[in-house]
């Protein structure tokens, strides 16, 4: 079978043509190719996202036409996972989605848009969110900084008086850094547009949810939610933070039909952009953790766990903690 963008890496590495080929891609770089061992089921396109910026789109399409002698054959169906599509989930329904202009909130808006709903989507990139409205004309896009009062207000408004869901996708990593050297700039930061933004999202939707009797928020953590030893000290924090926000919330409203979960990814290969300056000591005692992943998912991959949570497939799931990070949790 002819090696495509869409053959998962695994089939690359170990193809006679293709498996020489992405170890000699890395053997130019420096870089070690047992990299590769959590993304061995994702497509090869999907490194270009991975890379942020590293590696153009042009590799890839070079790479091709060396494992089919000069011929870019015609693509074939993805072998691995696939995204499922269930018209008319979200059917009348008005989702606000935040971070949606890239990653898993730009995959979360677009499948519940193709799933029927109607979606809010914010972020603080207008550009980013202008191409995905390019994309899925029938969303509402609302550009802001959610660390701000004046553009939580702007969202609400956009909803209008119905909002039966809401996702707090967008966030942002820390440097890493330990509690001795985290600084008051990495840590305000952090807290604020991973813990205190969602917050007052939630704040802001509740009383129109209590009003309609219904509504499903889902917040995103992360494995660092879950364990110490996947970032640093802020972004743990917060991701520990969003964790009891969501509890609490799914005990005080769960009796007025609100529910409140939360999904906690592991690696994701959105290509989230890290801060410049990493921690030395924090970066080397958190290597051999990370290096344990056992597995890195696509945007779509969480997308597919955040909309059931928000679905009425869920109906009767509040307060939990879903942990999609490929089984990284139970190690």
């Amino acid at each position: 079978m002819a090696l495509t963008a869409h053959s998962t890496i695994g089939e690359w590495m170990n193809d006679s043509t293709g498996g020489p080929l992405i170890r000699g891609l890395f053997e130019k770089t420096g870089a070690d190719p047992e990299l590769l061992t959590p993304v061995l089921g994702l497509p090869l396109q999907q490194l270009v996202a991975m890379s942020q910026g590293a590696l153009p789109q042009s590799v890839v399409d070079d790479l091709v036409r060396a494992a089919n002698g000069g011929e870019v054959p015609e693509d074939t169906a993805p072998t691995g996972w696939v995204e499922n599509i269930t018209p008319g989930r979200f059917t009348g329904k008005t989702v606000i989605v935040t971070g949606a202009a890239s990653g898993i909130g730009r995959a979360t808006a677009s499948r519940i848009a193709r799933e029927g709903g109607r979606v809010i989507a914010a972020d603080i990139s207008a550009d980013k969110l202008d191409a995905l409205k390019d994309e899925l004309p029938g969303i509402v896009t609302v550009a802001g900084d959610l660390t701000q009062q004046d553009a939580i207000d702007a969202v609400i408004a956009a909803a209008g008086d119905r909002i039966d869901g809401l996702a707090n996708v967008a966030g942002i990593n820390d440097d890493f850094s330990p509690a001795g050297e985290t600084t008051d700039a990495v840590w305000d930061r952090v807290i604020a547009i991973n813990l205190t933004a969602p917050f007052k999202l939630m704040r802001a939707v509740i009383p129109v949810m209590e009003k309609n009797g219904r509504g499903a928020i889902l917040n995103v953590s992360s494995e660092a939610g879950l364990r110490g030893n996947a970032s640093g000290n802020a972004y743990t924090a917060s991701k520990h933070g969003i964790i009891g926000v969501t509890k609490s919330a799914a005990v005080m409203y769960g009796p007025k039909g609100i529910r409140v979960n939360s999904v906690a990814p592991g690696g994701v290969a959105t290509g989230i952009p890290m801060p410049p300056h990493m921690s030395e000591y924090g970066s080397a005692r958190l290597a051999p953790f990370q290096q344990a992943i056992p597995s890195v998912a696509t945007a779509e991959h969480l997308a597919a766990s955040i909309t059931f949570l928000l679905s009425d497939d869920a109906v009767n799931i509040n307060g939990a903690i879903l942990a999609s990070d490929g089984g990284w949790s139970v190690q």
